[in-house]
């Protein structure tokens, strides 16, 4: 025989119902008829605590009664034929008359007591349960309502009644042998006590009541019946990757169920646990799924946790002082005093020098508690032994469980990681002796984020997520845009990792979305849904969505997103950038971000920078990272000036081949900001930096490779005049190469503590004699790279390697994440 308890949302609307009765029959197929629990309808409990606290206050509560009346009334009028409504009606009518004759009384006195509002609360199981009981019989003739008020018996502590478990024993299988062949529709959160007065089992009575009975009768399983498809890895509300546990130990669940897994209720599992029953967590609207098991001798897991679960609202309370440190039973006297005035404490945390403790409470109990110390302790206040007590609110607690962790090597370390590394501060800690749970006390606005972040580090057969928010959307973002949209597939099968584009903005439009924005349509849903852009609230609001894993993407040559990266850093966002700008203004501006970086444990990755795509400043970290050191490095970092000096050859004239490569879009619009080297040298200030040099723009000597008449040209135009006029000056540096059999390369480089950008002649012995068309090339000469320095040449230039490099930085702080 089992035991089905049906939640609020089960017997919430006309569908629910219909898909409970069909679940029933099912189930009555079996030898054995069920017994069936039923809880009041969703938010009934909360409406009719609302009523009776309006009472108390000499409130209006009739709208609330003719609703709730109203509401139960519209179910019996769908699903009972008129013939059979009549009798439904009377009764229930009868109940919400005695509830008005009640909540008027309250209303009189303007007072409530605990045993006046457990019989107000009493009324929601038994309506929904006799309503219920009644549209079952025209299905199931057998269907007998019973009000569990006759056999579960309690103390007398109204709204957290204790069961008198061998009396309620007994009565259960004396009422169960009455009605043997009957399908009984039980009230489920109600019980009375020896003067027949109603209690209520407390948080979770309805579950609590069908594990009694299913304790008592011996039942086959227990099963509640909820919204969702057992019990979860989190949250789904929070989660939304979270996925169903097909099994659990009565500790695993017992652990998640108290620290706010709210499908079910430590208290239910206790009766079922003695007796070892199997409780089965199904999901109403999904009856065929399979559901989560939570039994004795649950099979072992490859999971390193079972799950993570969270209670959202907490307060702290801080105890410290030299009269605590080897003082015996000051735990006791402390606790013992919270206990007899009902605080219950969530979590309990104490420094092994025993000067202070630390405990969680809910946030209603915590002033009370804080005047009950003050009181109790007062000698040892006074007496400065003791500092006053300090709370801390709005936090909520964490919690990871499972039975693998006490198996498993660095659950801590990757818990701590996870949330370290997003900015997460942790308040307090508590880990018990049997270590299968951690718990933590966080920032209540920071709870979403760790959770998702935490969920991310430990089920690694989940793809991870970065939330990535991208400024600019000219070549190089469009271009991005199309790789991450090509390349998803691949990200998700070989490195378990989804990007996911959650803000855009140009100079124009700016759009963040909580849900992500489709990379098929971006530019339509940019043009359709953005608003006028601006940066700072652009930062602003990402930081607002408080995500974990976050990346912000600059893949602008602006100056004005720079000031950000700063902020950026502190709200523990990564920085990817092609934008060199940041890194090449003041030496205090770059050790700044570099130091920010680091302190917030985030990234910040700029390969495109110096190169493109090219592999450049990654390879110079790794050399210094392993003890290489560095003697000299030369380079050739202008994709611009590398095609101009390519193809200058033979009979070509200079100023041709520069508007050759204006025309082929290698240059700026006004090709001087390419060819006067500034580009250049910021290039090499940002490899300077990163090589351990303290540079300056200043302490980068540029040779000039363009006469001053070039130079000083008002237009473009003229400046092409100039070109033209100066050709023979041009000729003649291209003729002396010739004639030595040597090629003009205009190379940047850093040796002996200086650094330098000069137009050189080089021979075919040289590295970078063999260059074509806009490739830049770099050359490490190390003490390991002496004889033959150690080479990277490739296209340093154009959206397409630009943003594959852009894109590379993106994974790498994804593979840090993981």
């Amino acid at each position: 025989m089992n035991i089905l308890k049906f939640g609020g949302t089960s017997v919430g609307s006309v569908e629910s119902i219909s898909a409970l009765l069909n679940i029933l029959a099912k189930e009555n197929q079996q030898q054995e008829k069920p017994i069936v629990v039923l809880s009041a309808m969703s938010g009934v409990t909360n409406l009719l605590t609302a009523m009776a606290e309006k009472a108390a206050l000499g409130q209006d509560y009739s709208e609330e009664l003719k609703a709730l009346e109203q509401r139960h009334f519209d179910v019996i009028r769908a699903l009972l034929p008129a013939a059979a409504q009549n009798p439904v009606l009377t009764k229930l009518k009868l109940y919400f008359n005695e509830l008005e004759e009640l909540l008027q009384a309250i209303y009189n006195l303007q007072e409530i007591s605990l045993q006046a509002k457990d019989l107000v609360l009493s009324y929601g199981e038994r309506c929904s349960t006799f309503m219920i009981c009644h549209i079952a019989k025209q299905k199931f003739p057998e269907a007998v309502f019973a009000d569990a008020t006759q056999f579960i018996k309690t103390d007398g502590n109204f709204g957290q009644a204790k069961v008198d478990t061998q009396l309620t024993d007994f009565l259960v299988k004396d009422f169960y042998q009455t009605y043997v062949g009957k399908l009984l529709f039980v009230t489920g959160f109600i019980a009375s006590n020896d003067a027949n007065r109603v209690t209520t089992l407390g948080r979770g009575g309805s579950d609590y009541t069908a594990a009694i009975l299913g304790s008592a009768l011996n039942a086959s399983e227990i099963q509640i019946w909820t919204d969702v498809n057992g019990m979860m890895t989190a949250d789904p509300r929070i989660v939304k990757k979270a996925f169903s546990l097909p099994e659990l130990s009565y500790i695993e669940a017992m652990e998640l169920s108290y620290f706010g897994a709210k499908v079910i209720y430590p208290p239910t599992m206790t009766p079922a646990f003695l007796k070892k029953i199997p409780i089965v967590i199904k999901n109403t609207f999904d009856a065929d799924f399979e559901g989560t098991y939570i039994r004795h001798g649950a099979k072992p897991s490859a999971l390193p946790i079972k799950g993570i679960s969270s209670i959202d609202d907490i307060s702290i309370i801080n105890l410290a002082g030299s009269g605590m440190v080897g003082k015996a039973g000051f735990s006791g006297r402390l606790f013992s005093l919270l206990s007899r005035e009902q605080i219950n404490v969530v979590l309990i945390t104490q420094s092994s020098s025993e000067h202070s403790i630390t405990f969680a409470v809910k946030p209603t109990d915590a002033i009370k508690a804080v005047n009950l110390i003050s009181k109790e302790f007062d000698l040892e206040l006074q007496a400065n032994k003791l500092q006053t007590p300090e709370v801390e609110n709005g936090l909520a607690v964490l919690a990871i469980v499972g039975e693998n962790m006490k198996r498993t090597p660095g659950i801590s370390g990757k818990l701590f990681h996870s949330l370290g590394r997003n900015g997460v501060n942790v308040h307090a800690i508590a880990q018990g002796s049997s270590e299968y749970n951690i718990s933590v006390i966080i920032a209540k606005a920071d709870l979403s984020k760790a959770v998702n972040a935490v969920h991310d580090a430990f089920y690694t057969s989940l793809n991870k997520t970065l939330h990535i928010f991208c400024l600019g959307t000219g070549n190089i973002g469009k271009t991005l845009f199309k790789q991450l949209q090509v390349q998803m597939p691949f990200l998700a099968k070989n490195n378990d990792l989804q990007v996911k584009v959650m803000g855009v903005s140009n100079t124009r439009k700016m759009l963040l979305s909580p849900d992500g924005i489709a990379l098929e349509n971006w530019e339509e849903t940019l043009d359709a849904k953005g608003e006028a852009a601006n940066l700072e609230d652009f930062v602003a609001q990402m930081k607002a969505m408080n995500l974990p894993n976050c990346v912000f993407v600059d893949n602008t040559a602006s100056p004005q997103p720079v000031p950000f990266y700063q902020g950026v850093f502190e709200a523990s966002i990564s920085v990817v950038t092609c934008n060199k700008i940041g890194n090449s203004a003041s030496f205090a501006q770059y050790e700044a971000f570099k130091n920010t970086a680091r302190k917030f444990g985030v990234d910040f990755y700029y390969e495109t920078n110096v190169g493109a795509g090219l592999p450049i400043i990654r390879t110079l970290k790794d050399l210094m990272m392993s003890g290489d050191k560095i003697a000299r490095i030369e380079a050739i970092l202008s994709g611009t000036i590398s095609y101009i000096f390519n193809h200058f050859k033979g009979d070509a004239a200079f100023h041709e081949i520069v508007k050759e490569a204006q025309e082929k879009g290698y240059t700026e619009p006004d090709p001087r900001d390419d060819l006067n080297g500034k580009d250049f040298m910021r290039k090499m200030l940002i490899l300077a930096r990163d090589a351990g040099y303290a540079f300056e723009e200043s302490d980068v000597s540029i040779q000039n490779m363009l006469p001053d008449a070039c130079l000083q040209a008002p237009t473009v135009e003229e400046f092409y005049k100039q070109l033209e006029l100066n050709a023979a000056y041009f000729a003649k540096l291209k003729d002396e190469a010739e004639a030595s059999k040597k090629v003009l390369r205009y190379i940047g480089k850093l040796e002996d503590g200086k650094a330098s950008i000069t137009l050189q002649m080089v021979d075919e012995n040289h590295p970078f004699y063999m260059l074509s068309g806009s490739d830049n090339i770099i050359s490490f000469t190390t003490d390991r790279y002496k004889e033959r320095p150690l080479v990277v040449k490739g296209p340093g230039a154009g959206a397409e390697v630009t943003a594959a490099g852009v894109f590379a930085d993106i994974i790498n702080v994804g593979a840090l994440n993981a």
